[in-house]
């Protein structure tokens, strides 16, 4: 077994250290990609500085050149790791809204339960969200409803950023038609994934809002996402 936990940042040397050290804390073999935007703070030197000295081998780095896009972020990190062996491929934000303890439960959905993708999921039942203002919840809450209703695909939680997906997903997908970057990302990558046939199943989690550093929110991706699933509706029909 081969799985490559992938998380984006910009600006995250207040939580890189220590998502870095939950992961390989876990009893699976996880391997850890991180892929800066050229963070300004110094993200990146902080996570070389754990490569030489303390996971060499199992912690990786993808430096890139400005800062890019969550979704061409992840689809840069799946390439990579496509041109290695890895057959789990998992998204993972690096602030702690994910409990890296969660990942064992994702791998377990698609490796032993038949799931070809796994969702940590808010919104299917056993799922939680934590210290999230009201408006927000009412916001995203508001984009899975909206999201169910233009493009009638059965996931509770469309928008979600946790996730596993087994080798053959990724490689039956075409990521260089994967147009968007924001939530609307996720939602495409879902919507493709379920159009070709796979078996989307999600997991319950408890979704906790970041304790350090800023969220990368904007009105831009909330209006991306909006469009974005119409857009994907017109390109299914």
């Amino acid at each position: 077994m081969s799985a490559l936990v992938i998380i984006p940042t910009y600006n995250e040397r207040e939580n890189v250290e220590n998502i870095v050290r939950a992961v390989f804390a876990l009893s699976e073999p996880f391997e850890v990609l991180i892929v800066d935007d050229d963070s300004p703070d110094g993200t990146a030197t902080i996570v070389r500085q754990l490569q030489q000295d303390d996971f060499p081998g199992r912690l990786h780095l993808l430096q890139r050149t400005g800062k890019l896009g969550l979704g061409t972020a992840y689809i840069a990190g799946f390439r990579w790791g496509l041109e290695r062996d890895y057959q789990y491929f998992f998204e993972m934000d690096a602030d702690f809204s994910h409990d890296p303890n969660d990942l064992p439960r994702l791998l377990a959905k698609c490796r032993d339960e038949g799931a070809d993708v796994a969702v940590g999921s808010r919104y299917c039942k056993g799922g939680k969200l934590v210290n999230w203002p009201a408006d927000r919840i009412f916001l995203s809450r508001g984009a899975s409803l909206y999201t169910a209703m233009i493009l009638w695909m059965p996931v509770a939680d469309p928008t979600a950023g946790f996730i596993c997906y087994k080798r053959r997903v990724l490689e039956a997908l075409d990521l260089e038609n994967i147009r968007f970057i924001g939530y609307a990302f996720q939602i495409e990558m879902k919507y493709a994934a379920y159009r070709k046939g796979f078996s989307v199943q999600e997991v319950p989690i408890t979704f906790k809002d970041r304790e350090k550093g800023q969220s990368k929110m904007s009105t831009k991706i909330i209006r991306e996402a909006m469009l974005g699933v119409l857009k994907m509706r017109w390109r299914g029909w």
